[in-house]
Order: structure tokens, then sequence, then C-alpha cells
């Protein structure tokens, strides 16, 4: 694989996809059928599946888990107007779910996807990269 990729488990990929291309500025490169999307963001390659239908992502577990979306694990979009990104998603009614945390690297806040997975917006302190 010359590409990794992240693997979102979304309630609705619609609406999930609507979320990432129109608010955080993603492209959508395959939407081979319903509840399935690949989008991208620079080097980042995100798929979007919804827990239900054949595709390997919708299988139960040995144990008998289901995937399901949320956690804490997280997609890092790394923004230079850390207030300008957050005035317009709270205008778009996103949810956040903490306030701006800054450390020495740069400040950050989660945000969720319409299925609860977080992704952080991140301004770096200074010059570097994340």
């Amino acid at each position: 694989m010359a590409q990794a990729s992240v693997r979102y488990i979304v309630d609705d990929a619609d609406a999930a996809v609507a979320f990432y291309r129109d608010g955080l500025g993603f492209e959508v490169a395959m939407r081979p059928g319903p509840g399935f999307a690949v989008l991208t963001r620079g080097a980042l390659r995100l798929l979007l599946s919804e827990p239900r239908g054949p595709g390997g992502a919708a299988q139960a577990m040995p144990d008998g888990r289901r995937p399901e979306p949320g956690g804490w694990n997280r997609i890092i979009v790394k923004t230079s107007d850390l207030e300008g990104e957050i005035g317009s998603l709270r205008k778009a009614g996103v949810k956040f779910r903490n306030d701006i945390v800054a450390g020495p690297g740069g400040r950050q806040i989660l945000i969720e996807d319409p299925s609860g997975n977080l992704v952080e917006l991140f301004e770096p302190a200074g010059p570097s990269s994340a």
C-alpha cells in the first residue's frame, strides 16, 4: 500500500460526506454505493463506512461486538485560523466536545462528526508542521 487510510464507522454516510466535504474541505474521491465513501484532504484518505451491509467494515467480531462510531481516536485537521474555523462550524451547528486547549505545540479543539467520531482542529504554535 502506497497510501495510508483512516476508516470511520458512521451512522449515515450521506450526512458524514456533507460534514467532511462542506465543513472541513475534504474532496469526495469515490461513492461506489450507499453506505460507503472515500474522501481525501491532502495526503489523508478517509473511508466512511456504515455498520451494515456486505462490506468487511460491517462484519461482527468473533465475540459478537459490532462496529460502531465514536470513541477518542481522531483525525487531526491543521488550521491557521482556529477561531475562524470554530465560528464557521458553530454557525453550521457542529457539536464541540470541549473548549480550546493550549499546549506547547499549539491549540486544539475537538468536534464531532454527525456520528460522534472526533476531529481535532489544530493550530500550531509556530512555523512547525503537524
